[in-house]
């Protein structure tokens, strides 16, 4: 895998991938995402959530474009300790709160509001579909902020109260949701 834009771009890192959970965006997947998010915020002044955080895929990438405020969830310990490890080595490490949790236990206590949350989960998770009602429900995301939800074709979000956009990328989708809700920063 390798970091696309921004002050890191071409650092490449390679995760153990041997009996992990995760399922990394492909580089195609995420410079297309990445497209999209540039033009919309400006990444020096965002508050990210990285949901499902595996490899630490995204979290590398926002923070390269400038982002300095991520907060990096993920239950698997060996990927927590990898994300650990890496952000260390690529001096990044000041710029990522990570936290060695379950998501739905997470969204129960939200450290938010944030202007950007990403939730890669694995697509066979039973869950997946609840995703977009527990974000709402937690009022983690900011006022006029977005949530983006990686999933694949057996997932539709289109009827959503928030829902705004679906793109796709091969088998991978991003449903994109906004905040409707009036939460102060």
């Amino acid at each position: 895998m390798r970091i696309i834009g921004g002050s890191l771009k071409g650092r490449r890192f390679n995760p153990p991938a041997d009996k992990w959970p995760t399922r990394p965006t492909t580089d195609f997947a995420k410079e297309g995402l990445f497209n999209i998010l540039e033009n919309r915020f400006d990444f020096e002044h965002l508050r990210m959530l990285d949901l499902f955080g595996g490899t630490g895929n995204h979290t590398y990438e926002a923070i390269s474009r400038g982002c300095l405020q991520i907060t990096y969830v993920d239950k698997f310990a060996p990927c927590v300790r990898f994300v650990r490890d890496l952000s260390q080595s690529l001096d990044i490490q000041d710029y990522i709160t990570i936290v060695q949790m379950d998501v739905a236990r997470f969204l129960k206590k939200p450290a938010g509001p944030f202007d950007y949350i990403f939730a890669g989960p694995p697509y066979p998770l039973s869950w997946l579909d609840e995703i977009p009602a527990m974000i709402r429900e937690s009022g983690c995301l900011a006022k006029d902020g977005l949530f983006v939800l990686e999933h694949n074709s057996n997932h539709h979000f289109e009827d959503y109260p928030d829902f705004e956009q679906l793109r796709k990328y091969g088998g991978t989708h991003f449903s994109f949701f906004t905040s409707n809700q009036t939460i102060d920063d």
